[in-house]
């Protein structure tokens, strides 16, 4: 199942203070099957885009099909949201539940079968490595495991699409990673859509991703594309000359301070000093290339 969204607008508008907010301008993109990764800076658009596609917020204009469906459709929304599954940013979780008992209820909400509730329910624990701390209530859990029954939940009811929102922030590096290699695994049966503005969670998930900037699609393509659009502006040196900091021509990326003076790693169209020597880019230095060039 694919996602497309066509000339897609958002603009949240305030009656009160009669101004408004472009959210999404004119976005168009395709989504296939497996890990897509939504990268950006906080205020991008992308949370926007998700609702949208989640069908919690209404388009201003443009289209966003979910499959065949349409998002802004009031009959056919219903057959996106038996379809996919949603991870916000924040989930809301009744802590006085346990992991079983929470999940339960949202495959009641779901309408699972009851026959089916109980192995759906134990094969989301398996999958997100919950099942020791299925009876454990949630208010004990720690924020890594509640993003990752945030994921089981989201997983209730078998979706083809996974929408998943900033879901590492605040996790510490050990259950980053676990949660990283849980959605490439979900991504071999489904489309998951991940949405982060930290550069190595989709760097380390994703093979294609588009990048955000202000509601407007700067990017959209390969990891490999990404990179090559950064090729030969990425630079290394060591100087004892603080002044480069100041300089409007670089964007510096890195700094290390050693023996030999302070070593930077930075962006720029051309050799930055007579030592400097190339360097391989990365997704975090195309990515700033690509805000650095917006905002220029």
């Amino acid at each position: 199942m694919n996602i497309t969204v066509d000339d897609l607008t958002k603009v949240y508008r305030s009656r009160f203070y009669r101004t408004h907010t472009v959210a999404l301008d004119h976005l168009s993109l395709t989504i296939e099957k497996g890990m897509f990764g939504l990268l950006g800076p906080n205020g991008a658009g992308k949370t926007t885009l998700m609702r949208v596609l989640a069908t919690l917020l209404q388009p201003t204009s443009g289209a966003a099909y979910v499959g065949d469906w349409k998002v802004d459709d009031r009959n056919q929304k219903w057959e996106i949201r038996a379809r996919l599954g949603y991870l916000p940013q924040e989930v809301q979780m009744y802590d006085n539940l346990s992991a079983r008992e929470f999940l339960a209820f949202v495959a009641a909400l779901k309408r699972v079968p009851a026959e089916d509730r109980g192995r759906q329910i134990g094969r989301m624990l398996e999958l997100t490595g919950l099942s020791d701390a299925a009876g454990r209530k949630i208010r004990a859990y720690s924020g890594g495991m509640k993003r990752r029954l945030g994921v089981a939940q989201a997983l209730i009811g078998n979706p083809q699409v996974l929408i998943v929102d900033e879901p590492t922030a605040g996790l510490d590096p050990q259950e980053r990673v676990r949660f990283r290699n849980l959605l490439v695994e979900l991504a071999q049966e489904r489309l998951v859509l991940l949405s982060s503005h930290i550069t190595e969670d989709i760097a380390q998930t994703c093979s294609r991703l588009a990048v955000l900037d202000h509601g407007q699609l700067r990017f959209h393509g390969s990891i490999q594309t990404l990179l090559q659009t950064t090729a030969g502006r990425v630079w290394e040196f060591t100087t004892v000359d603080y002044a480069v900091q100041d300089r409007e021509d670089l964007r510096v990326v890195a700094i290390t301070h050693t023996e030999q003076g302070t070593h930077y790693r930075v962006l720029t169209e051309e050799k930055p000093t007579a030592d400097a020597v190339p360097a391989s880019p990365t997704v975090e230095d195309a990515y700033l290339w690509l805000i650095r060039s917006r905002n220029t």
